[in-house]
């Protein structure tokens, strides 16, 4: 046991307190009584004891336990030598001694503990939680290890792994690790040898002409000489299959392929051998602007639209697409310069890919136009879509135009199939509905597994966001029986006096008993009752909800893509809600704009358009007598976008025949096309997760960075400034191609694709034995060719520190009241208890007493 002070500059108090004691008394210690001598000698002991826990004083105990903890490495490299190392720590486990207590955690981005820290260990689980394998942090492995289990023991930490690590600086983390008490022994783990093949490199030139020859080149990587092929695409499809020979180690590939398209090309390589460990590491892309004529695409129902033979194919690349047909990620979008709905409606589009558009409007200048007709619009489904976020035009109609009064029941299926992404876009769904209608309208919303749920009441709108509140709340759950939901949907709303009752029924399932639909229809048709059935998903009953929905006058919607059930619902109550096609001929109010010199020697007229409303910031070029908008446009983001509420075709009335139709469609097109002033920025990528963004004019005083991925997510990001034009930006970053939209605050912006490698964890590499090393050697460890010196002894002692601060000042507390109470009471000996008279004969006790009386008579 060893006492140490921490602070012991405090003891230099004792000189004074000595001093004062001393002269106030010392002198009068000699002559004093034992009630002085005691009270002095209290209080001195007192000064003492407060004054030495000033000083912090700590007791060490020395302790004979260790604790040996184990440190896997988890990470996607090490993932074919797992077990193997599952043997060697089992039985190393064995060799456990009676002193020493073990422990397993797992590592890779993460930290887990697999087998706590116990002096009795009964081995590995059978089960496994798996690690996010995408990193490998030795770094914080040790730091988290060495604070594990008492602080206070010695500690010896075993590190099973390749070394290659991905974050942090595991070198650095042991300078922060207290090297008195802990050591970090090593074991290289070296993965099994395999056929083993990485693509390593993959470029193409980033500008090329069309029918230019452009360079393909790659570098791969092999453990061992193998055959294989060489898979190429362009845009995700595949454009040739080449047999390749790999010889050990660096092989240096060469391939031409001439282009055959304009715009952003993505090409992809990918290498394919038989018995490869990474597949991650198999599969690069590059990315090539192909220069050319503006790219348009032209979206409509049956891939034909008039507008293609009104456009100016002499100088624009044309293509006709349907709904169907359009590209799904960021980099097929980016292919256009600008993309045409004509009359398409967003139950066929898709919710994901409409983000994705969104993103291309907004971040990266892609021009966008929406032509009006029965699908589109309002009546296409796109109420609160990132459609209808990038257009000049909001689909609601605000207050101009007569509406019916509505009666509107939801019916939706909240069957166990339905749990996740579809019950979510559901009950979405059935939200937006409710936002669409008004106060006075009445709305029911009724969820179905086994029986009816009641979610909301059928009655009048009075708390809007109390029914989506309560919407939002319903869970999956049970089986699935349609009819009893569905005739309580009818029975709600026959006796209702409205212009319109409707309802629409949603489920991916079959009912479970087959009741007289039609009986139920009839009914309800005689009480002006419509029906419109949703159909999600493969297993649900397509023929009967067909069949429903034709006996009850309504639309069916066979849904594959359950990201357009919201916008199916949407359209389902506008059609039902909004008076939205005004189809009486009139002349548009044309104001001064782009298109107004067109109409300079008159203005022909119109049959029909989609009532919207224009938004606040939208510049209106054309609108109707009641103050619709029929031609409006703005900038959104870097991007423009325009409205044309009316058609393409018989809509538009008189401009068929219209001298300027043609001269109309491209001067729309010339609105929309990318006009952004192109800045020079440059992108580097600095490490993993690290870009460098430079202006190398110096000119930006500020940079605005956003990155958005294939699917249309804008990644998050952090920016910090280096140098006057020069930001770094952070993000966590995934294998595949993301965008960056940079622009300044002058207006000047910069687009780029990028492809991020696979990351460093699926490199193939041996062992950082070197690292392995240094961390072994700093520590005071040893690199051990097998885990059985694993728990040899510790050469480090540990011991344990009590602080005694605490009892000092109890002590001294208990020392100066007992001062106090023998100033206040004195110093009294106990009373001895007195011993009775010892009785005799009393005639002889009394004789004797007389005569002692009489004798001191006769004295007197």
């Amino acid at each position: 046991m060893e006492l140490r002070l921490d602070e012991p500059f405090w003891l230099l108090l004792l000189v004074p307190a000595a001093l004062y004691l001393f002269l106030t008394g010392w002198k009068h210690y000699r002559n004093a009584n034992a009630l002085f001598r005691t009270s002095f000698i209290l209080r001195l002991l007192s000064v003492f004891l407060l004054v030495t826990a000033l000083a912090s004083p700590v007791i060490h105990q020395p302790i004979e336990d260790e604790q040996i903890l184990f440190l896997w490495d988890r990470s996607s490299s090490m993932s074919q030598a797992e077990n193997g190392i599952e043997e060697q720590l089992n039985r190393a486990l064995d060799g456990k001694g009676i002193d020493q207590s073990a422990g397993i955690f797992t590592f890779a981005e993460d930290f887990q503990s697999l087998m706590p820290l116990s002096s009795d260990p009964s081995g590995l689980p059978a089960e496994m939680t798996a690690n996010r394998a995408e990193h490998t942090n030795i770094a914080q492995a040790l730091e988290l290890a060495a604070n594990t289990g008492d602080i206070d023991r010695a500690t010896r930490l075993v590190l099973l792994s390749d070394g290659n690590e991905t974050r942090s600086s595991a070198l650095e983390s042991i300078d922060r690790i207290n090297g008195e008490r802990v050591t970090v022994d090593v074991l290289p783990i070296e993965p099994p040898a395999g056929n083993e093949a990485a693509l390593t490199e993959f470029t193409t030139s980033a500008q090329a002409f069309l029918g230019e020859e452009l360079d393909f080149s790659l570098i791969i990587e092999a453990d061992q000489q193998s055959e294989g092929e060489l898979i190429l695409s362009a845009n995700d499809v595949e454009i040739e299959r080449i047999p390749v020979t790999l010889e050990e180690g660096r092989n240096i590939l060469s391939h031409k392929y001439a282009v055959q398209s304009e715009g952003l090309l993505k090409f992809e390589a990918a290498i394919e051998i038989g018995g490869d460990g990474f597949l991650q590491n198999n599969r690069l892309t590059s990315l090539t602007e192909v220069e050319g004529p503006p790219e348009i695409l032209i979206v409509s129902n049956e891939g034909t639209s008039p507008v293609t033979g009104l456009l100016d194919a002499e100088n624009l690349n044309l293509v006709e697409t349907s709904p169907s047909g359009l590209p799904q990620n960021l980099s097929s979008i980016l292919a256009y310069d600008a993309i045409i709905f004509d009359n398409v409606s967003g139950t066929e589009v898709g919710e994901q890919t409409m983000a994705v558009i969104e993103q291309a409007v907004k971040e990266f200048g892609m021009g966008f136009m929406m032509v009006g007709g029965d699908r589109s619009f309002g009546l296409g489904g796109y109420f609160k879509t990132p459609i209808e976020e990038l257009l000049p035009v909001e689909m609601e109609v605000k207050g101009k135009h007569e509406l019916p009064s509505l009666g509107l029941v939801i019916v939706m299926d909240r069957s166990g199939s339905m749990a996740g992404q579809k019950m979510e876009l559901a009950k979405e769904a059935a939200a937006r509905s409710v936002e669409l209608l008004r106060e006075d309208d009445v709305v029911g919303v009724i969820a179905f597994d086994d029986k009816p749920w009641e979610i909301v009441p059928t009655q009048k709108l009075d708390d809007r966001q109390q029914a989506i509140d309560d919407i939002l709340t319903v869970a999956p759950g049970g089986g699935t029986e349609i009819y009893s939901s569905l005739a309580e949907a009818y029975g709600q709303l026959e006796e209702l006096d409205l212009q319109r009752k409707h309802i629409i029924l949603l489920t991916d399932g079959q009912s479970a008993t087959q009741n007289d639909y039609y009986s139920l229809i009839d009914e309800g048709s005689d009480n002006n009752i419509t029906l419109s059935t949703v159909a999600v998903g493969q297993d649900a009953d397509r023929a009967l909800l067909e069949s429903l929905a034709d006996s009850g006058s309504g639309r069916f919607y066979d849904v594959t893509d359950a990201s357009t059930i919201p916008a199916i619902l949407s359209r389902e109550t506008i059609m039902m809600s909004r008076t939205y096609i005004v189809d009486e001929p009139f002349y548009p109010l044309i104001y001064d704009s782009a298109w107004s010199p067109l109409f300079a020697e008159g203005i022909p007229q119109m049959n029909s358009y989609i009532a919207t409303t224009a938004k606040d910031t939208a510049r209106v070029a054309a609108e109707s007598e009641q103050g619709d908008p029929i031609l409006a446009e703005w900038n959104y983001g870097l991007g423009k976008a325009l409205a044309f509420t009316s058609g393409s075709g018989a809509w538009s009335g008189e401009f068929q025949k219209w001298g300027n139709w043609p001269a109309f469609w491209n001067r729309s097109i010339s609105r929309i096309l990318p006009s952004f002033d192109e800045a020079s920025f440059a992108i580097t990528r600095k490490e993993q997760g690290v870009y460098t963004i430079e202006d190398p004019s110096q000119s930006s005083a500020i940079l605005n960075v956003a990155v958005i991925d294939e699917m249309g997510e804008e990644i998050e990001v952090q920016t910090e400034p280096v140098a006057p034009g020069v930001i770094d930006v952070y993000m966590e970053e995934e294998p595949g191609l993301v965008f960056f939209s940079v622009s300044n605050e002058t207006g000047a912006a910069y687009r780029s694709g990028l492809t991020i490698p696979y990351g460093e964890e699926y490199r193939s590499e041996p062992a950082d034995v070197e690292l392995l090393s240094a961390i072994a050697e700093r520590s005071g460890g040893q690199v051990l060719e097998s885990l059985d010196d694993a728990f040899r002894d510790i050469p480090y002692s540990s011991s344990s520190m009590q602080s005694i601060t605490l009892p000092l000042i109890l002590l001294a507390m208990l020392l100066f009241f007992t001062d106090i109470t023998i100033r206040r009471f004195g110093l009294r000996m106990p009373a001895l208890p007195k011993k009775a008279p010892i009785k005799s004969d009393s005639n002889a006790n009394d004789g004797i007493e007389h005569l002692l009386k009489a004798k001191q008579r006769n004295s007197k």
